[in-house]
């Protein structure tokens, strides 16, 4: 994967939920390649986080990132909630590549390292998920997260619980 200059944090498919019908009929990874390419809109935080899917491949995801003034801390770091939440996208959406129609999942546990603090004037910063094993009910993943010039800046693992998507009911 090449990190070097890509378009700032874009959303052609615009912001808002994916119909859980289509959940049912399509797979995960035909799902998000979907969303890639704008035929399915981003969900409403990435755009408060600044941050999208840029890269999908079958166990395997690319976020991009902007760290920005409005996720400092009171240090004036980039607050490790931004972090852990771009982090949980990529380890969970590599899982997500392995759904079947009709499963659904959800993050179990996960656990993030920073090795280095982020900063609002670094630039993008990319995330990959790649999955680590795939069971019935349970799914594990591993990220890594990189400034532009590729050096880590944290890394993680995730797990997911796969289920029936029958037994996810939204707004309910």
């Amino acid at each position: 994967m090449s990190y070097g200059d890509v378009s700032p944090v874009e959303f052609p498919g615009g912001v808002g939920l994916l119909p859980l019908d289509d959940l049912a009929t399509r797979g995960g990874l035909d799902i998000l390649q979907s969303m890639l390419r704008g035929d399915y809109p981003a969900p409403p935080m990435a755009k408060t986080l600044s941050f999208t899917l840029h890269e999908v491949e079958q166990e395997r995801v690319v976020f991009k990132g902007l760290p920005r003034p409005e996720h400092l801390n009171p240090l004036g770091g980039i607050h490790g909630g931004w972090i852990a939440t771009l982090m949980d996208s990529a380890l969970a959406c590599c899982i997500m590549t392995t759904l079947r129609p009709g499963e659904a999942y959800t993050t179990a546990e996960f656990k993030v390292n920073i090795v280095r603090p982020l900063t609002a004037d670094m630039g993008l910063v990319f995330c990959e998920g790649r999955l680590i094993h795939r069971g019935r009910t349970l799914a594990t993943s591993e990220a890594f997260l990189r400034d532009k010039n590729g050096k880590l800046l944290a890394h993680g693992t995730e797990t997911c619980a796969i289920f029936p998507l029958e037994s996810f009911v939204r707004g309910k």
